[in-house]
């Protein structure tokens, strides 16, 4: 197959450290001479790392950074020959961060819920870390804050201590409950920019408040968006979900793995999640492992992750039944 010269340093990555990875995961061997690109392995895996390098020059040349994120879902993508597919999503432009970066969804996961966002009145964004669950949905937001689609935005978290007491905090509300709106910020700055939030801030169009805030409230004309839901109680997503006023949207984030709540407590996502489920409007996009875009590191924790729990589940299913066993023989002499 042929790549043209100026793209190759981008498909192949810095080093070949991309070819190397497609060889690595495809046992097949690639030879570079001029434009032309020969593939060396057997049939089956050297038509797939020719899909998957096709793909990728594709990209290239819409004007993409390759990423190692891209080569790897190219090649799960490739497993089921769909690696096409990933040109599709590259083609959903939400926005573009105040660099000029253009913010597009990078898997299917993220397509389908970019997707239901645009469709639905409500949506619950589920998933684990790194999914782009917030990202995406902020990026959703103030595009359509841009668009005058809505007059305002509102972001909002619990304020909840994941895992241990910070204690007293110093400085007035404000400065208490910044630390943990901290990663609302961050997006906002990195896609609207610092100057363009706190004039919109002052004019009160942006909004970033904890939870709490919103009882007694009705938002009209708003794009909301309520992250870490996971934190929240049955009650809060209650309050939360009735503050919905006319024009406007939602959108619900959160992870179930990463709870903070008391021990016992149950989550308002999960009631939601069982409550709302079969309502027209009302979206669930729930993402996974794949839809990881941080380091691929952090897909394969999260992957390691969930391996565990599984057998943790089946250890304590196990543990239930062989109860259950011991307990029956005791029942049945009480009843004689």
């Amino acid at each position: 197959m042929n790549i043209p010269i100026e793209h190759q340093k981008n498909v192949f990555g810095e080093l070949d450290v991309y070819a190397k990875r497609i060889e690595k995961t495809l046992h097949v061997t690639l030879i570079a001479r001029g434009e032309e690109i020969k593939i060396i392995g057997e049939e089956g895996p050297a038509a797939g790392a020719g899909r998957v390098l096709s793909t990728l020059a594709d990209l290239a040349a819409r004007g993409n950074a390759i990423t190692e994120q891209n080569v790897q879902y190219a090649l799960a993508l490739a497993m089921e020959h769909r690696e096409k597919e990933l040109l599709a999503i590259d083609q959903d432009l939400v926005c573009h961060t105040i660099s000029g970066k253009p913010i597009k969804p990078k898997t299917l996961g993220q397509k389908s819920y970019v997707d239901k966002i645009r469709e639905n009145m409500i949506v619950f964004g589920i998933g684990p870390a790194g999914t782009g669950k917030t990202y995406l949905a902020m990026a959703m937001a103030i595009q359509a804050f841009k668009n005058d689609e809505v007059g305002r935005i509102i972001l909002t978290r619990p304020a909840i201590e994941a895992g241990e007491k910070l204690g007293f905090l110093p400085g007035d509300l404000q400065s208490k409950i910044d630390p943990y709106l901290r990663p609302l910020y961050d997006a906002l700055y990195q896609i609207m920019g610092a100057e363009s939030f706190q004039k919109n801030s002052e004019k009160g169009l942006i909004e970033v408040a904890p939870l709490a805030y919103m009882r007694g409230r009705t938002l009209d004309n708003a794009y909301i968006i309520l992250d870490e839901a996971q934190n929240t109680t049955p009650a809060q997503m209650k309050m939360f979900l009735t503050r919905i006023g006319f024009g406007s949207k939602v959108i619900i984030t959160g992870d179930q793995t990463q709870k903070d709540l008391p021990s016992g407590q149950v989550s308002g996502l999960d009631v939601a999640m069982k409550v709302l489920r079969d309502i027209e409007g009302i979206g669930f996009e729930f993402l996974s492992s794949k839809d990881v875009v941080r380091h691929p590191l952090v897909q394969r924790i999260v992957e390691a992750y969930e391996g565990y729990e599984r057998q943790q589940e089946a250890r304590a299913g196990r543990r239930a039944q062989r109860s259950m066993r011991r307990d029956k023989p005791a029942e049945g002499r009480r009843d004689s």
